[in-house]
């Protein structure tokens, strides 16, 4: 008989699959209250390299074309639905619950990815526009990623409340650095390794497992963060989040359950472009 072979539950953070550098985990258990694993616990040092990479990987994630994004968000989902029953897996031992909960969360995750991804290439066709002007230039309004985008990850909805968050983000050319569930992280954890075998580029998405309440104070604070998704945070932490934020005029957002559009948009700002008419 084999031995059975324990899984190492690393950060990720521009593409690779650091230790936490303090060295710290910390436990997690099921819904009876029985262990399950020892996800890394994420210093401040470990976000601060998140944020470095995810600025170093915004010129190229939000330059290239809307379609090449819609591609590889689609791909994404294809590798999700290959590890759907890991996914399944790892929901049902956190939560409980029956099998068929767990596939209806992994399935609603994937389509929602797949509705993001179709949703790339469209955007700046929704909420664009010609503007009409008393001077002989055409004036263009487009939309354009407002930059790295911090996500706090919901509580519950271990997979499809990641996904709600992670793919607004990624459609509009933003970067991000999520920080997981810190009770259910481990489907944010295989998530991680389905980007890492996707053809997402090398830093756009940066994950960390561990205690929010030392991390998301940092993460409002940081200057090099454009954004943020605060739908996972505590409500009663709202004030000490957006008062973090101000410094650098942070835009931050918490959503509630429908998906829209408008997700995107909310971190995207607008250019206007003036041409001369003529030569």
């Amino acid at each position: 008989m084999s031995l059975p072979i324990k899984k190492t539950y690393k950060l990720f953070i521009n593409g690779a699959f650091p230790r936490s550098e303090s060295g710290r985990s910390y436990q997690i258990a099921d819904k009876s209250g029985d262990f399950i694993a020892n996800p890394a616990q994420a210093s401040r040092k470990d976000l601060r390299d998140s944020v470095v990479a995810a600025r170093s990987a915004l010129a190229g994630w939000s330059s290239a074309t809307a379609y090449n994004r819609g591609q590889i968000l689609y791909r994404v989902a294809e590798i999700m639905q290959g590890r759907s029953a890991q996914f399944e897996g790892e929901i049902k031992a956190l939560i409980g619950g029956s099998t068929k909960a767990a596939q209806v969360e992994v399935s609603a995750a994937i389509d929602l990815l797949v509705w993001y991804a179709g949703w790339c290439d469209k955007i700046s066709t929704l909420s664009g526009s010609t503007n009409p002007i008393a001077a002989p230039y055409y004036n263009f309004t487009i939309p354009e990623p407002v930059g790295v985008v911090g996500i706090i990850a919901p509580e519950r909805e271990s997979l499809l409340g990641l996904i709600k968050a992670l793919a607004p983000i990624l459609s509009g050319g933003n970067t991000a650095v999520l920080l997981a569930s810190e009770r259910l992280p481990l489907p944010a954890i295989t998530l991680s390794e389905v980007l890492a075998t996707s053809d997402l580029p090398a830093g756009v998405v940066n994950i960390l497992t561990g205690k929010k309440s030392e991390l998301v104070p940092w993460l409002a604070s940081h200057m090099e963060v454009d954004a943020l998704d605060i739908t996972g945070a505590a409500k009663k932490d709202d004030v000490e989040i957006r008062t973090a934020g101000v410094a650098n005029l942070k835009r931050i957002h918490r959503f509630g359950a429908t998906e829209s559009p408008e997700r995107i948009l909310a971190f995207m700002e607008y250019k206007t472009v003036w041409h001369p008419i003529g030569n």
